[in-house]
């Protein structure tokens, strides 16, 4: 698949699909006889893992560290789970501080909604 329906996929500007193979995100892609990138189904699931992970927040750098890991082997199996452990604490801690955020702003909306009703009736 051309990089241009991957991107349109994906929702992935080019120039991001290019820096996360630069950067060692995802593996290298084959080119095609032309020298255009040709994503295969098993680099198309590479870009929709690391959109996922970069969707909630994780960062680059321990991706980075997941490919480079993977691309050594079942011998690795190990530190990648651990890696996938930590980022899920991390993501857990992250929610639940959202949540509290979340309820935050939920009292503070049924207040103004308090205050509105108050105004309302009294101008009716």
């Amino acid at each position: 698949m051309l990089i241009s329906k991957v991107s349109e996929k994906y929702d992935l500007s080019q120039d991001t699909l290019r820096y996360y193979e630069r950067i060692g995100l995802i593996p290298r892609v084959n080119r095609n006889k032309s020298g255009i990138r040709d994503y295969t189904e098993e680099d198309c699931r590479w870009v929709e893992f690391i959109k996922c992970m970069r969707g909630v927040g994780l960062p680059i750098e321990m991706l980075i560290e997941y490919v480079g890991l993977f691309q050594q082997g079942d011998e690795t199996v190990g530190p990648r789970k651990e890696l996938l452990i930590e980022q899920r604490k991390q993501l857990v801690t992250r929610m639940d501080e959202m949540k509290t955020v979340l309820e935050r702003l939920n009292d503070k909306i049924a207040t103004y909604d308090q205050s509105i009703r108050r105004v309302e009736h009294t101008l009716n």
